[in-house]
């Protein structure tokens, strides 16, 4: 779920509103449309809600447009309103497990790390310590990566040494064929990260990141957020679809554990609303951010 589309267009000035925000940044071309609203969810994040933060994300505002930074600083009502919050709490949660699970994945020794359709992720530029060692593959669009390159020097947020950008287009080029012709060791274990990817592929293309992080040594592992049953006809779909990105893709959970156990996943873990909500909001939060209803976010071991 990588964001919302709201019909406001991108030649109006100065947005008024967190809701015009999003939609101004879902209208700016160039990037992922929904890559830039789900960065502006994150910097909101930072600037209006309470501490403690579910996701410390000190970079997200400084790749975005200054306006929408200020709409974001003073938006009263509309970062408040029920959906935007919703969402926001999804968009943090979700990046904040996957970061956790990597932290796990580094502990057993794994060194590389795939962040699939990065868009605006911040992961690598905001590294802790325990990343140190990590080898950062972000695998997007070349033009979404060619903005985030605008954005990150506009910003003045350096790029890490050892950051690689792999250009890929998921439904016309292999993944595989596209990491094998990065830097990326496929002899040894990999973490991947796949958040609000998935509802925009078809089955094909789910099923092949699958098969290939499966097919990498054991004790590699894939963070990733899967669409539910009835997302594709969900009212936020057909907002996305109306913006030019389509939601092709849902699944209920034993559809996916079937799935990823006949490829030879040996653990996977899916966050319920239940453990998201002592993991990460174990108390009521004043500014309104609660654990998500649905079983949406997922981790697969490869045994």
């Amino acid at each position: 779920m990588r964001g919302v589309s709201l019909k406001v267009g991108w030649d109006r000035p100065s947005p008024r509103s967190a809701q015009e925000m999003l939609s101004c940044a879902m209208t700016q071309r160039g990037a992922s449309k929904t890559a830039l609203s789900v960065a502006a969810l994150r910097a909101a994040h930072q600037l209006v809600d309470d501490e403690p933060k579910i996701l410390d994300d000190p970079v997200a505002a400084r790749l975005l447009d200054a306006n929408i930074v200020e709409v974001l600083r003073a938006a009263g009502g509309g970062v408040e309103a029920p959906a935007v919050r919703a969402l926001r709490s999804r968009v943090v949660l979700r990046s904040r497990y996957s970061e956790d699970r990597l932290a796990e994945a580094v502990r057993r020794g794994v060194r590389q790390c795939v962040i699939l359709g990065a868009g605006l992720d911040t992961f690598a530029y905001r590294q802790p310590d325990w990343a140190a060692g990590l080898r950062v593959f972000e695998v997007d669009h070349q033009a979404s990566q060619d903005d985030k390159r605008t954005r990150l020097r506009r910003g003045g947020v350096a790029i890490p040494p050892n950051l690689k950008f792999v250009a890929i287009d998921f439904e016309t080029v292999s993944l595989r064929d596209g990491l094998l012709a990065s830097a990326l060791d496929f002899s040894q274990p990999a973490f991947f990260s796949c958040l609000g990817v998935l509802v925009y592929l078809t089955t094909e293309a789910v099923d092949a990141i699958f098969e290939l992080v499966a097919g990498f040594p054991p004790g590699s592992e894939i963070a990733f957020t899967f669409p539910p049953p009835g997302a594709t006809r969900s009212a936020m779909a057909e907002r996305t679809g109306q913006a030019g990105e389509p939601w092709r893709f849902e699944i209920d959970v034993e559809g996916l554990e079937r799935k990823l156990g006949a490829l030879g996943f040996s653990e996977v873990d899916f966050l319920s609303p239940q453990y998201a909500g002592k993991a990460y909001f174990p108390e009521a939060r004043a500014d309104g951010l609660s654990a998500p209803r649905q079983t949406s976010i997922a981790a697969a071991i490869v045994g």
